[in-house]
């Protein structure tokens, strides 16, 4: 037997808010359950949930874990653009002149997570 992750736990402020900017990033759906205020929130996405914990306290250091997200119907840079307008902040630019590379991000909260390349720039070379 193997075992599969459920639910990938993110600890925050405002688990309905970080729930929705993350919804906007995947396209993913928000469990009609949950509503602001609640002290949590479930993402549903074609992999892993996501799941928004409220905690007392805040960030304070660099995450131990972070998602790495690869753009589906656009460029990295179409996507990093994209999530800037989202409200996401630029942490890291780890592009290289020869296109290779990926930029790491922090969400409304804080929380780095990276654009990388998408899999047809990567077949490209």
């Amino acid at each position: 037997m193997t075992s599969l992750v459920r639910h990938v736990t993110v600890d925050c402020a405002n688990p309905h808010a970080l729930a929705t900017f993350w919804a906007q990033i995947l396209g993913a759906v928000l469990s009609e359950d949950d509503k602001p205020g609640d002290p949590e929130a479930l993402l549903f996405t074609d992999g892993a949930g996501l799941l928004f914990v409220q905690v007392p306290d805040t960030k304070t250091t660099k995450n131990r874990v972070h998602l790495d997200i690869e753009p589906q119907d656009r460029t990295r840079d179409e996507e990093v653009d994209r999530l800037l307008a989202l409200g996401a902040t630029l942490s890291a630019d780890h592009r290289r002149p020869d296109g290779t590379g990926w930029v790491t991000l922090a969400d409304i909260e804080g929380n780095e997570f990276c654009i990388e390349r998408s899999a047809t720039e990567r077949a490209q070379g």
